[in-house]
């Protein structure tokens, strides 16, 4: 990263291109080439990982590059699970689509509160499924075969725990904080 730090690449830059990179993943999964999303989205994640990285060694951290890493990571996940519906609708798996639709919106609820426990001083990252757990799932669906579906059942189930895990544990911190003098 400190050798990152010192060429005119941004972490906002990173964070943008790291976005953009879930464009063709998810055009990949919607055509029907799961396995090759797979790697694409491997390459992607990790680089959505580097700009918080990069914000640091360059000293460059700022709140509106903390706000638009976690936007535009909610964008690459819609990206991602877009692909997918359009891939279960291709092949007319009903189940698939049912399930991309609540993973997908398990996995928003997820990050929203975390955002939201954060945003009352409260922040949380309790729970099974956070944003790593759950890109690991959607790399590892992809690219062996036959696993998607069942990965969809896991993330669909999954992130919805993991949101009634963070609302418990904000609730444990909020009294707490409540309680103390």
């Amino acid at each position: 990263m400190r050798l990152l730090a010192r060429t005119p690449v941004t972490p906002s830059a990173l964070t943008v291109t790291g976005c953009l990179a879930h464009v063709p993943v998810a055009a990949l999964i919607a055509a029907g080439h799961p396995a090759a999303a797979a790697l694409l989205l491997a390459a992607a994640a990790a680089l959505d990982g580097l700009d918080g990285a990069l914000a640091r060694a360059s000293g460059t951290v700022s709140r509106f590059g903390a706000f638009l890493d976690s936007t535009l990571d909610r964008v690459s996940e819609v990206l991602v699970f877009l692909g997918i519906l359009v891939l279960a609708q291709r092949n007319e798996w009903v189940a698939a689509e049912r399930l991309t639709l609540l993973a997908l919106s398990g996995s928003l609820m997820v990050s929203y509160t975390r955002a939201r426990s954060e945003a009352l001083g409260l922040g949380t990252k309790a729970g099974l499924l956070g944003r790593l757990e759950r890109m690991v799932l959607l790399v590892a669906g992809l690219l062996v075969d036959g696993l998607l579906v069942p990965v969809l059942w896991v993330l669909a189930g999954g992130t919805w725990l993991t949101t009634a895990q963070r609302i418990l544990d904000v609730r444990r911190r909020a009294r707490r904080s409540e309680a103390a003098p």
